[in-house]
């Protein structure tokens, strides 16, 4: 049977739940969130594209249908039973979850949620929400990870004890794969919402957990419900479960079910050891990681009324411009896949076409004499025409690289001091004529025979913010062309959008996804195979930029296939 219409026969055997369930499993393969997953259909399209799932590599299929035990129809279709000896893709903590998931009842889920109810949104917890579902958002508030199960365990000890053995099964497999020659051979560690050393900690502040006291002390979820009783415990030091779900970590173990639905508890909170600092102290480090965090260096406050402005600057038709330049076609594609994509990622878009010289200068000085005290950071997209240090306004007349930054250093704008303000510049900068080979210059020496695909070159001089708290990132490296193509938009900024889509739901942080795109537009290339870039950016950021993960599904961006065939 043709592979495609077998993976068909098998979506259309699954039922909703069961897709999401395979969802659920492929979490870490997929890099984003498993809700944002259509169908089975969708799933295995997403697989195939990341080179999981073929004709030639069909095992995690296998796999997939084996956990959830759909083995007739493994037989039916003939699959084949090589995942047996194939090394696995699904981590054990996925498979960890999800078997938990299938042995809690109603009942026991009720009593999970209830538990939870000042750490989850309440839209997780209302009576439809799946037990996965719950899963991923205590994932997503960093109360548990495959190396911190204290929350999940103590709920389930008091829920449904009966399952606790599963977690201490997988805790001691834990112990065994995470020796030196384990991590160098097997599958790296579940990453899809990381937690950094410390964060827990860092983030709860004074005010600490909503069910805690000013003095620290647990109020208990009983309280918090009009429950009364005069039971108080003393209850050991283990690791918080999030900045808003500490006290629950504690003592849950303790008690039985009637007794978390309706006691009152007190637990006294003391300075603790994160369980990855233990594992850090008593634990050989190995060469294989995943999200490696440098002792010392801390991330960007994302945690605003907002996130903050993006401004694009889109400057498309330079008819009226004193020079020879051409209009730059293809720039509404990357405007618009700008705007889905920082719209996404929780910013407040804000657009400017066809910009003069004074209006751009205009525009950015007023964005700068706002107050952004209510926001996490700034967003700078500037697309158009340009020269060495420079960018064009559609009139023909330049503005500096250090003019944009100029309004929102430190002295300027004093409300996004110490804050992140990241500049995307799209503009050919580059000063030598380029070669006349079906390629045209986005500068005042322009081929008037062209392709679909230009350029887009960046040479940035002073291109190291001298303030702190920036990042440029410009197209290419100093002296070199970058490329726009007249039908699919710039080279750089698309890439920037997909990898921005694909590597923010793994926390990945900004100069990481920029290096990134600096890995995928290098392999790009025009027609002729003799067209290249590097993009660079350069930066003076004090601290790591990971902006939060959005609960909105990611937007859907096109599919350019710039890379060579």
């Amino acid at each position: 049977m043709d592979f495609q219409r077998l993976l068909l026969e098998v979506g259309k055997a699954l039922s909703k739940g069961e897709e999401s369930a395979l969802a659920f499993l492929c979490t870490d393969l997929l890099g984003r969130n498993p809700n944002t997953v259509e169908s089975a259909s969708d799933l295995f399209s997403r697989l195939g594209d990341q080179d999981h799932l073929s004709a030639e590599r069909p095992h995690l299929l296998t796999e997939l249908l084996l956990i959830i035990q759909r083995t007739k129809l493994i037989r039916d279709l003939k699959l084949s039973d090589g995942a047996s000896t194939t090394r696995s893709l699904i981590s054990p903590y996925r498979k960890l979850l999800y078997n938990l998931s299938e042995e809690i009842t109603d009942d026991d889920l009720k009593d999970v949620k209830f538990l939870l109810n000042k750490c989850l949104p309440r839209k997780t917890l209302e009576e439809n929400v799946p037990t996965l579902n719950v899963f991923l958002a205590m994932e997503h508030k960093d109360l548990i990870s495959d190396n911190n199960l204290t929350l999940l365990e103590n709920i389930i000890s008091t829920v449904c004890p009966v399952l606790k053995d599963k977690i201490s099964e997988f805790k001691a497999q834990q112990v065994t794969h995470n020796s030196p020659v384990a991590q160098e051979s097997g599958r790296p560690r579940s990453k899809s919402f990381p937690i950094a050393p410390n964060q827990a900690l860092e983030s709860l502040g004074p005010e600490r957990c909503a069910s805690c006291g000013p003095s620290g002390e647990f109020q208990s979820l009983a309280e918090s419900n009009e429950y009364t009783s005069n039971t108080s415990m003393d209850l050991p030091n283990v690791f918080p479960g999030g900045d808003e779900c500490e006290a629950l970590t504690l003592g849950l173990s303790g008690l039985n079910t009637e007794t978390s639905r309706c006691a009152s508890f007190k637990v006294k909170i003391d300075p603790v050891e994160t369980s990855q600092e233990k594992k850090a102290s008593s634990e050989p480090q190995t060469s294989q990681t995943t999200n490696t965090n440098i002792e010392g260096l801390e991330e960007y406050p994302m945690n605003a009324a907002k996130r903050g402005i993006c401004l694009i600057v889109n400057n498309h038709n330079f008819t009226n411009s004193m020079h020879y330049l051409k209009n730059r076609e293809g720039t509404i594609l990357d405007e618009e896949c700008l705007q889905k994509v920082f719209t996404w990622l929780g910013f407040e878009v804000e657009i400017k076409r066809d910009c003069k010289r004074e209006e751009m200068l205009s525009a950015l000085q007023e964005l700068g004499s706002r107050s952004h005290s209510q926001m996490d950071c700034l967003v700078c997209c500037v697309l158009s025409h340009g020269r060495e240090g420079c960018v064009y306004g559609v009139d023909g007349l330049i503005v500096k690289i250090e003019e944009l930054k100029e309004p929102f250093n430190g002295l300027k704008c004093a409300s996004l001091a110490e804050k992140p303000k990241l500049f995307f510049i799209q503009a050919c900068q580059g000063t030598s004529e380029q070669k006349a080979v079906n390629i045209c210059a986005d500068g005042p020496a322009c081929s008037p025979a062209c392709s679909p695909v230009c350029s887009d070159a960046s040479k940035a001089i002073d291109s190291i913010p001298s303030d702190a708290d920036f990042l440029l990132a410009m197209s290419t490296l100093p002296s070199f062309v970058s490329f726009r193509d007249k039908t699919k938009g710039t080279w750089f900024i698309q890439s920037l959008c997909q990898n921005l889509v694909r590597l923010v739901p793994s926390s990945c942080d900004l100069v990481s996804i920029l290096t990134k795109v600096n890995a995928d537009v290098s392999q790009m290339t025009d027609s002729t195979g003799q067209k290249k870039q590097m993009p660079q950016p350069a930066f003076s950021l004090r601290k790591k930029v990971v902006f939060p993960i959005p609960e909105a599904a990611p937007p859907r961006l096109p599919h350019n296939n710039l890379l060579p065939v």
